[in-house]
Order: structure tokens, then C-alpha cells, then sequence
């Protein structure tokens, strides 16, 4: 990653995971990671399928929660 590039490279795993089964992702934000592990991940969904991706900063170790629908794309904050 360069100074110029403005991605950050994450650690992203299902929420109810271990840690140990995340993947290296790179992403501008928290959610761009979470939707880029998905659309890497290839999952396809029925209609009312969400998933809970746990999505850390590996440069800081902030960690956020996604909850995201994966037939609409939408992301929200784990309850």
C-alpha cells in the first residue's frame, strides 16, 4: 500500500466466527470492507438472508459490527 493509495487493509470474519478464519481486505471505510469481503465471498442469498460480519482495522484495531442484507446490499450496525 502506497501513501497515495487511500485503502486500508482489514481483517473481516462472520461475527459468530474465530478470528482465525478472517481474510486480509482492503477498503476506504469499515463498511466498504465488510461489502467487499461479500462481493469477494460470492454469497448468494435468499430473500431474507442477512449475515454479521465482524470488521477490525488492522493498522488501529478498531473493530465495528455489520449487519448486512444480502439481497439488497443494505448495512446496518449489529444490534
Amino acid at each position: 500500500m502506497s501513501a497515495a493509495d487511500p485503502n486500508r487493509r482489514f481483517s473481516v470474519h462472520g461475527a459468530d466466527e474465530a478470528p482465525s478464519r478472517a481474510a486480509l481486505v482492503k477498503g476506504l471505510t469499515f463498511e466498504d470492507a465488510a461489502l467487499q469481503f461479500l462481493d469477494d465471498r460470492h454469497l448468494e442469498a435468499a430473500a431474507d438472508d442477512a449475515i454479521s460480519l465482524m470488521v477490525e482495522d488492522c493498522e488501529t484495531g478498531e473493530r465495528q459490527c455489520f449487519r448486512i442484507d444480502l439481497s439488497t446490499g443494505e448495512t446496518a450496525p449489529c444490534d
